[in-house]
């Protein structure tokens, strides 16, 4: 088994199934967060946040879901060196654009660049809402107390255009990722003959176009209405 993870096709595997994990979390995470826009009171997405904060098993998947992004990074990284040292200096830039998509030729680029729009969000939203909640009011919604988890995030995007447009950024950048990234990775788990290839890819770009229009319209609403 150590075998398998130190080679080449062990750590794209780990690398694939890791990514699957996370595009689930992501589909979960855009639920919950395009409550913003169809409650302006806030009670539909301060319910959504609640459960996420107190349901057991999500509880139990926070940990998981921390290393799943860990190993996923440092995986990828040591992929994407291992392929520069191997990649020989004579490719021809026509070559290279023949016979991939921009997206995959540059995976490390924006991978780097959601990392950074990932850190801005736990700074922004995850470090308060988990580690400092007292800071938040609360609210009472059916006989339940709970933070006002939407004021904290409305209020951002109302406050700073920069933040918006940002954070749109952010969305954008995550859909190239995952056009890639989804079809990628059920290659590498197997399912790699012609047929499946193109479903994949076109299921992968119909998913990345959701995910980043999905991310991208919730601040564009508070840009555009507030």
């Amino acid at each position: 088994m150590s075998n398998f993870l130190t080679a080449s096709i062990g750590r794209k595997f780990l690398m694939s199934i890791t990514g699957l994990f996370l595009m689930m979390f992501i589909l979960v995470h855009l639920c919950i967060n395009l409550l913003l826009i169809f409650d302006d009171s806030g009670e539909l997405f301060n319910l959504g946040a609640n459960f996420m904060a107190t349901n057991p098993a999500i509880k139990i998947m926070e940990p998981v879901l921390g290393l799943g992004f860990v190993v996923h990074i440092i995986w990828s990284l040591i992929i994407s060196i291992q392929n520069m040292k191997a990649r020989p200096v004579a490719y021809k830039v026509s070559q290279q654009t023949n016979s991939s998509s921009w997206a995959s030729r540059n995976m490390l680029v924006l991978g780097a660049l959601i990392l950074v729009f990932l850190v801005m969000h736990i700074i922004n939203f995850f470090w308060i809402i988990k580690f400092d909640p007292h800071s938040l009011s609360k609210v009472l919604i059916d006989g339940v107390e709970m933070e006002d988890t939407y004021t904290l995030v409305a209020g951002l995007f109302k406050a700073s255009v920069v933040y918006d447009l940002m954070y749109v950024a952010g969305g954008l950048l995550l859909g190239f990722h995952l056009a890639h990234g989804f079809w990628s990775a059920f290659q590498t788990i197997g399912l790699s003959n012609k047929v499946w290839i193109k479903r994949l890819q076109f299921v992968a770009t119909i998913y990345a176009i959701l995910v980043a229009v999905g991310f991208s319209v919730i601040p564009l609403y508070f840009l555009i209405k507030f």
